[in-house]
This record gives C-alpha cells, structure tokens and sequence, in this order.
C-alpha cells in the first residue's frame, strides 16, 4: 500500500511539475520573437493590465495571434504565430505577460 501510494504521489508530482509555466522561458520567447518588433520589453509588457494579458492569451494565445495576423505591420512575425511553436509555448509566454503587466507592480530585466 505505501509503495503504490508513494509511486503514485511521484508520478502526479512528476506530471504537475512539468506542465506549469515558467516565467523565465517566456522572456526568453518574448526577447527572442517579440523584442525585435516591441524594442523595449518593460515598456510594451507594462502597457496591458493582467485581465488584458489574461484574456488575448486564452485558447493558447488566438487573440494575441489573431491581433498579429491581421495587421500588415506586423507581416514579419505572421510565420511564427501560425507556427506549432507558438501554440506549444503560449503557456510561458502568457505567464510572463501576467506577471510582468502594468498592474503587476513588477518590472522585466529584459533589455
């Protein structure tokens, strides 16, 4: 009974710990695709509040993608956001939006 108890204990554990978000490997995404459009990522990151960040990146990001696609300005990352990549790593991209938005009170070293 322990035995199983504890392999199931470790497998949940497992499981959870790898399907979280993680901030830093959302900058990482943010500084890689978006900084070369959005220059400074404290000020573009600060300029939406958590509800905002939250709410474009429901349904692994289609709001913020479909707010990229439609813009000829932002012809230069169209390939990226109909990527695979972009729907896999939505999770930390958001998270990092949410924890560094304008009403977070906390501020990205990213530059």
């Amino acid at each position: 009974m322990n035995k199983k108890f504890f392999l199931f204990i470790s497998i949940l554990f497992l499981t959870l710990a790898t399907s979280s978000a993680a901030v830093y490997k959302g900058q990482k995404i943010f500084v890689k695709e978006c900084v070369k459009c959005h220059a400074s990522g404290q000020v573009f990151v600060a300029t939406q509040n958590m509800k905002d960040w939250k709410k474009l990146m429901n349904k692994n990001g289609k709001g913020l993608a479909d707010l990229h696609l439609g813009k000829e300005k932002a012809k230069d990352s169209w390939e990226y956001f109909d990527s695979s990549i972009y729907a896999k790593k939505t999770k930390h991209l958001e998270q990092f939006l949410v924890e560094y938005a304008k009403d977070s009170g906390n501020v990205p070293a990213c530059n």
